[in-house]
Order: structure tokens, then C-alpha cells, then sequence
């Protein structure tokens, strides 16, 4: 199992940056997928979520109206669109899967990919 983010970066307040969250090793289209925030010294928190075939999205209250998850279940990948990036969404962004059956949860983890907003 394999989750790959990509398209973090140094960017301006104000900016915008897409993240890609590439999927390889488990049906992609059977999880549910997130993106996670931590920011330096804080907890990691949760930003974004999209359901398994993409018809519905639920955003933290800092996300909302500035950011948004999508997904292509042909290509296994999710993406995060960021805009009007502020500093406090400084930080690492960690791509999250899961799936939950009556025997099991499955949940794996990417690496993360930093941004850095600052002028």
C-alpha cells in the first residue's frame, strides 16, 4: 500500500497550491479519502474528506470556501485544491485512506507534503 503526496511548496499569503495524494496497492474507489493539516508543534487535524465514489465532501470550518478535495477513482488519486492561503495553514499535509467493513478498518497514511505560506 502506497500513498504519495506531491505539490507542496513555498508559496505567498494570499496564493494557491494543489496537492496530489497518489494511490497504488488497495481499490481506491472502495475509501473514503481525507487530508489532514499539522501544523509545526500542533496536532494533526483534519481539513478535508470525500466519500468513496466522490459524491460528497465535508470540509473543517478553516477549509471552508478556500479549499477543495476532489477525486479521480481512474487515476487513484485525490487532490486538494488550496486557495487564498493564509500562514497559519503552514504545515504538513497528509493524505489519509479508509474503509471500514463489519471484520475490519483499514486506514493507511502518506508521508505528508509541506507548505510553507509566508512572504
Amino acid at each position: 500500500v502506497q500513498l504519495v503526496e506531491s505539490g507542496g511548496g513555498l508559496v505567498q499569503p494570499g496564493g494557491s497550491l494543489r496537492l496530489s495524494c497518489a494511490a497504488s496497492g488497495f481499490t481506491f474507489s472502495r475509501y473514503v479519502m481525507s487530508w489532514y493539516h499539522q501544523a509545526p508543534g500542533k496536532e494533526r487535524e483534519l481539513v478535508a474528506v470525500i466519500s468513496s465514489v466522490g459524491g460528497s465532501t465535508n470540509y473543517a470550518d478553516s477549509a471552508k470556501g478556500r479549499f477543495t478535495i476532489s477525486r479521480d477513482n481512474g487515476e487513484n488519486t485525490v487532490y486538494l485544491q488550496m486557495n487564498s492561503l493564509k500562514p497559519d495553514d503552514t504545515g504538513v499535509y497528509y493524505c489519509n485512506a479508509k474503509m471500514r467493513n463489519p471484520y475490519k478498518e483499514y486506514d493507511y497514511w502518506g508521508q505528508g507534503t509541506q507548505v510553507t505560506v509566508s512572504s
